[in-house]
């Protein structure tokens, strides 16, 4: 039973939890929750180290009995513990100390996937919860990955995990730099990349059909694409509004466009 907030497993997983630096350091992440622990542990996710209660013993046997069987390390720790450790307001008690994921691909692999639907691009999505259901949706409608650029929020924040319920472990990421010069170097793979912005000269998504494979990719929350990357495009297209807002929340835009990518591959 570790009892002390400063055991060693506990001061780790506590600042896994809140240090983007640290985890990549010591290529470790750390996960909450029971459901999404036993969802890493079912998709193959290295873990190191399980941390539990026994009030979640009581209530979640059959994800402890999954993550007791994966994990290489198990220790029981104390209610308080738990509740110091948590990221959440109602920690469940149930933590994980996993390796990194080797789903971090480079952008030449691109030109190896045969993509049913496409990919979409992030340039600076910085809220976590954004990207978390980003991540969520682009799973749940077959996209082949996802392309980040280094502005964007580190996808093991435990924001982006909870929100992406589990995407995270199974979905491709390529990382990029600089998406400008990633949409420059699509264009000589002949994948075809699209800008979405607001109004300036777009196509309604309503009035075009997106071909197959392509790239779409969606800016900042706050500032949109950089211009650059709306110029290295192949196109621009826009969601259209009725109402009188001026635009759509980065999560709701890219749903509405990955909507229309997969019914584009059919």
């Amino acid at each position: 039973m570790i009892t002390s907030r400063s055991n060693q497993h506990v001061r780790r997983i506590k600042r896994l939890l809140s240090d983007a630096g640290y985890r990549r350091l010591e290529r470790l992440f750390a996960i909450e929750g029971a459901r999404l622990c036993a969802d890493a542990a079912q998709s193959g996710v290295n873990i190191r180290a399980l941390l539990y209660t026994a009030v979640a013993q009581a209530a979640y046997p059959s994800q402890l009995s999954v993550l007791k069987e994966k994990a290489r390390e198990c220790y029981e720790i104390s209610s308080a513990v738990a509740e110091y450790i948590g990221d959440t307001r109602s920690p469940q008690g149930v933590f994980c100390v996993c390796d990194l994921l080797d789903n971090r691909k480079e952008l030449d692999k691109i030109i190896n996937v045969n993509p049913p639907v496409g990919f979409l691009a992030l340039e600076n999505i910085q809220d976590p919860a954004n990207l978390g259901a980003i991540i969520r949706t682009a799973e749940a409608f077959g996209l082949s990955g996802l392309i980040l650029s280094d502005g964007c929020c580190d996808i093991y924040n435990p924001k982006v995990l909870r929100g992406s319920m589990g995407g995270v472990f199974r979905l491709p990421f390529y990382f990029v730099g600089d998406m400008a010069a990633a949409a420059e170097k699509l264009k000589g793979f002949g994948i075809p990349c699209f800008a979405a912005v607001v109004g300036d000269g777009a196509v309604p998504l309503n009035k075009t059909k997106l071909p197959r494979g392509c790239v779409c990719v969606i800016g900042n929350e706050g500032r949109g694409l950089l211009p650059k990357t709306s110029t290295a495009c192949a196109g621009k297209i826009t969601v259209p509004m009725a109402g009188g807002a001026e635009s759509l929340n980065a999560a709701m835009a890219a749903g509405i466009i990955i909507w229309e990518m997969y019914k584009s591959s059919f």
